[in-house]
């Protein structure tokens, strides 16, 4: 009896996606089960199961006790690929370095009090460190989560702070040659590390920096520590600077905030998957009790200290809970 080849059909598409009805789009050729070590939970790189970054890999991933049986059915409702992003922030930093551009040929920081610009070197300048640690909690979120679609997010998410870091960077140089004597590009550091206004914050960034858990530095830092920040140090800043004449500030405010937006939307939409699980509500709820309370008293602290920001850490917070519903909790 001769034996019979069998001949394989080609595949129509990659193989992970071939049980989906529909032609598969950009968004999912490109992002889904990229992470190759999350194909042996007790080998995560091939390699020595023993050796030390497998077994932090397998005790801050593979460990973690928020768990899901399909992380990779996670999708980002925005859908953001790296062309996308790149056209995306492309744009936006156009639209940045042309207020920069603009406000600068307008003489607009000569018309800005010394009083305000004062409070910019306490308030405003110091924010490239809060910006700077939620860059890295970001970057270290990317790198252990347990899918790629997640990966992806906080990967933009990264360099969305990385940004935020820039502009702030490049506004404190700017008022530093209009107001060389007030420790603007100088001073922050101190401000950072002794002004009780910043303690609260600063504290809050640096306890989450050790946050090891990939699950809870995800809701550590995108449902606790950034949004708050972000209200605090971004949109109420943003608005006390319109107050203040600082249309420049309140422009670049806004934008950032667009970002932030975006970044709550992927988080809202992790939250929503996670929770779905049985005791994974409980343990959200959990972490998000311990950091709240951490979170709060650091908003009252640094938004008593902004001017003309009546009830700003009253919004934040409530900002902060809203977030919370959204996600389900």
């Amino acid at each position: 009896m001769a034996n019979t080849v069998e001949i394989l059909k080609p595949q129509k598409t990659w193989s992970h996606l071939a049980g989906r009805r529909k032609r598969p789009s950009e968004y999912e050729i490109v992002s889904t089960n990229l992470h190759f070590s999350t194909d042996n939970p007790d080998a995560p790189f091939e390699l020595d199961p023993d050796f030390d970054m497998a077994r932090w890999f397998k005790q801050y991933r593979n460990s973690s006790p928020i768990t899901h049986p399909d992380w990779n059915s996670f999708r980002d409702p925005d859908e953001i690929v790296y062309r996308t992003y790149n056209l995306l922030q492309d744009g936006q930093e156009t639209y940045v370095f042309g207020l920069f551009s603009q406000f600068a040929d307008r003489g607009h920081d000569a018309m800005l009090s010394a009083d305000w610009v004062a409070t910019l070197a306490k308030v405003y300048s110091p924010c490239r460190y809060l910006f700077h640690g939620m860059q890295m909690m970001s970057a270290y979120l990317c790198q252990m989560a347990p899918a790629s679609t997640i990966s992806n997010c906080a990967t933009y998410q990264t360099a969305d702070s990385l940004r935020w870091l820039t502009h702030t960077a490049y506004r404190t140089k700017e008022l530093s040659k209009s107001f060389p004597d007030l420790g603007l590009g100088s001073d922050e550091r101190n401000v950072w590390e002794s002004d009780p206004q910043w303690q609260g914050l600063r504290e809050l960034v640096e306890r989450a920096l050790v946050v090891w858990d990939w699950a809870e530095c995800f809701i550590v830092l995108n449902l606790v520590l950034k949004p708050i920040a972000e209200e605090c140090t971004i949109h109420a800043l943003g608005e006390a600077a319109r107050r203040n004449n600082d249309t420049l500030l309140g422009l670049l405010a806004d934008a950032q905030m667009a970002d932030a937006a975006r970044h709550r939307r992927w988080a809202i939409a992790l939250a929503r998957m996670a929770v779905e699980q049985p005791g994974n509500r409980e343990q959200f709820a959990r972490v998000i009790e311990t950091w709240g309370t951490l979170a709060g008293g650091a908003a009252d602290v640094y938004c008593m200290g902004l001017p003309d920001a009546d009830r700003a850490s009253v919004r934040a917070k409530r900002v902060l809970r809203e977030l919370h519903v959204a996600c389900g909790l």
